[in-house]
């Protein structure tokens, strides 16, 4: 085997392993904290970095969820101000009845990056996640993949470090209320983000399933995050009155209402996140119509197919998240406009993501974990015979 290196693993107790899934789990993993004897593995050059959601959680306990979901804000704030760079198109969707299973490419040339990633919001009557993911970061160059990652865990991260980056820049800059209407998996991220790189004070929850409210207060509770007030509401009116942003994050796959345009207040920010696949809505489409109503969406080509846009068709103004941040275009006029963000998740998102992982991941002292993704063959040429190589190679092992 040629340029052998040394790296260090580490084996994660089957106890950890089974955390239950929310990140405040991740805040309690401390099993790295205390010093271990890691043993050495060597590893061929052709190793693939894999993080997995052991390690994800790992990189979290050290650095803390709201810190990660601010530098990742960073990361994409900076590859959607060189967003001529990359190659972009709507994400490639295989819709069922119940659900929805999806690839997002993109590259800027040096690298490339895909996620796949179902939604299957009727996942849970069962006992599985809405949401998984992993994702893979190649070079261009070579075309070897450096990194395959999970990204179950790191898409929601992502979806509200996006969601907060809009919001820093569409939102009155004195918003310090937020309405969360759908307390599910992905409201603690939300409201994380918002607090950490928004300035958000005060939430005002509402969900149709009582319980999802009860596990959102639970966990920010355990969170323990400073001034931060909790107002769980009867209703979504009532969670939306007095509110500066509203985030609207719910799971139905369907043309929901969950927002009326006598909800909207002049001022307003709109944060809507649920809607992301043909036939998946959340807003009740005149709010698109109003007055002073300024739409920012992440890629309209894909935005019209999936977002809140998807109700007009090819009609109505929009502005790409990327002219706002280059100052291109305003977010807002004045303080009485209302700003709707309609993001359905964009493959620059993760693209961004699974960049910042790697290098996260090299930057800590045991170095990650490595896979034999790709066979390491000598002779590039012969790859049948690479197969005869393992064998041998398994065989001498097997002696030794």
């Amino acid at each position: 085997m040629k340029g052998k290196i040394l790296c260090k693993t580490s084996k994660i107790p089957d106890d950890i392993a089974r955390i239950p899934r929310f990140l405040i789990n991740i805040l309690s993993f401390h099993w790295l904290a205390t010093p271990r004897h890691l043993p050495l593995a060597v590893v061929g050059e052709d190793m693939v970095d894999y993080i997995g959601t052991a390690r994800l959680r790992e990189l979290l306990s050290r650095i803390g969820p709201a810190r990660f979901i601010e530098e990742l804000a960073g990361e994409i704030e900076a590859d959607y101000k060189r967003w001529n760079e990359f190659e972009k198109s709507a994400r490639l969707a295989s819709h069922s009845s119940v659900g929805v299973i999806e690839l997002m490419p993109t590259s800027d040339g040096k690298l490339y990056s895909f996620k796949y990633v179902n939604g299957h919001p009727k996942n849970t009557a069962r006992g599985l996640l809405t949401v998984t993911a992993f994702g893979v970061l190649a070079d261009v160059a070579t075309g070897y993949p450096l990194l395959l990652s999970e990204m179950t865990f790191v898409t929601a991260l992502r979806t509200a470090a996006i969601s907060a980056l809009a919001a820093k820049h569409m939102a009155r800059p004195d918003s310090r209320a937020m309405a969360i209407i759908g307390n599910g998996a992905q409201s603690e991220f939300q409201a994380i983000a918002f607090q950490r790189i928004v300035g958000i004070r005060e939430l005002r929850l509402f969900d149709t399933d009582a319980r999802a409210t009860t596990k959102l207060i639970r966990n920010l509770t355990r969170l323990q995050i400073p001034d931060l007030n909790v107002v769980r509401c009867a209703s979504t009116a009532e969670a939306v009155r007095g509110a500066d942003i509203v985030t609207t994050v719910t799971a139905d796959k369907c043309n929901a209402t969950i927002l009326t345009p006598d909800m909207i207040q002049p001022g307003m920010h709109i944060n809507a996140v649920g809607g992301d696949c043909p036939g998946k809505t959340e807003l009740h489409v005149d709010i698109l119509h109003m007055k002073d109503v300024h739409i920012v969406v992440e890629f309209e080509p894909q935005a019209r197919i999936e977002g809140e846009i998807q109700h007009l068709g090819g009609e109505g103004q929009v502005t790409e998240l990327a002219d706002v941040l280059l100052g291109k275009q305003p977010a807002r006029m004045n303080d009485r406009d209302i700003t709707l963000f309609d993001s359905v998740g964009f493959a620059l998102n993760d693209f961004s993501a699974l960049r910042y992982l790697q290098r996260l991941n090299a930057e800590q002292p045991d170095g990650g974990q490595r896979i034999d993704l790709i066979p390491e063959v000598e002779d590039p040429k012969d790859l049948f015979g690479g197969l005869a190589q393992e064998r041998a190679n398994a065989r001498r092992r097997k002696i030794a």
